[in-house]
């Protein structure tokens, strides 16, 4: 396990499956959820900001980093359940929320599904459950790369025997490839290939369960409730800055930014900047 000052480490079982947690700091509560192919390391620089006057709770979703990897559960709404378990087994009635890429996905889901557990959202590089499909159809091109990963050989054959693509993801995924210290890529490269049958069971599960229901427009009779601030990449090439747009109308409090000169990994890329946020956000709320 890479070694970040400030961190603590604990094991915690929910539905069955043990999930390791990174904790920082003390006071109010936060629930930090990473994003693919990473784990909590992949908070580090985000953590040395808020630290100070917030307890960090960073799990590793199940099956990635160092938490159990079950051979089921990895669908949004498993993942969620999960999260609302690890607060009711740290005796946590609610909590400032934090997401960034997929762990934003399944932030959203959280929100949803039970607003009255967290106080406030900060949501990065993930578009909202409402997204337009005139926005869609012509981004459609940006996940190009999932068709390496989703399939349930071809992904976990990918994944497992092959980190240069993890690699080249990450470099591509940002602005400037310079972010990343060659460490960090080997780290999450790795971290792929150990993840590598929950990484592809997520993208699969994504597809069987969340496109069929974003075209079914599921959620078209839910309102987000949590006041939420939605960043993303200016540069983003997952996300485009178009597909953030729309969920106002669908929404209580929602704020959407867009960070000039960012991509995908805003955590990485702009730490000072998810802190911010993240301080103005949770003071306000």
């Amino acid at each position: 396990m890479p070694d970040d000052e400030g961190a603590t480490h604990r094991w915690v079982e929910v539905r069955g499956t043990r999930l390791h947690i990174a904790e920082y700091g003390r006071g109010a509560p936060l629930l930090l959820l990473h994003g693919f192919p990473q784990h909590w390391y992949g908070w580090r620089k985000v953590a040395a900001l808020l630290a100070d006057g917030h307890r960090l709770i960073v799990p590793d979703l199940r099956g990635f980093g160092w938490s159990e990897r079950p051979r089921r559960g990895y669908d949004a709404d498993g993942l969620a359940a999960d999260m609302l378990a690890l607060l009711d087994a740290l005796g946590l009635e609610r909590v400032g929320l934090v997401g960034h890429s997929w762990g934003a996905h399944v932030g959203f889901r959280l929100c949803l599904r039970a607003p009255e557990r967290f106080s406030g959202y900060l949501a990065l590089n993930m578009t909202h459950p409402w997204p337009r499909h005139r926005a869609v159809v012509p981004n459609l091109w940006r996940m190009w790369f999932t068709a390496f990963l989703e399939y349930p050989v071809l992904g976990r054959l990918v994944l497992r025997h092959w980190p240069g693509f993890t690699r080249f993801l990450l470099r591509r995924q940002v602005a400037d490839p310079a972010v990343w210290r060659p460490e960090e890529l080997t780290e999450f490269a790795a971290a792929a290939q150990v993840s590598a049958q929950a990484g592809q069971a997520m993208f699969w599960q994504y597809v069987l369960r969340d496109v069929p229901g974003l075209l079914r427009g599921s959620w078209k009779q839910h309102r987000l409730r949590v006041p939420t601030v939605l960043l993303g990449g200016a540069q983003d090439p997952v996300i485009a800055p178009s597909l953030l747009a729309g969920g106002e109308s669908r929404s209580d409090d929602l704020t959407v930014r867009i960070v000039p000169g960012a991509g995908h990994h805003l955590p990485q890329e702009r730490p000072e900047e998810v802190a911010e946020a993240a301080r103005k956000l949770f003071a306000r709320v």
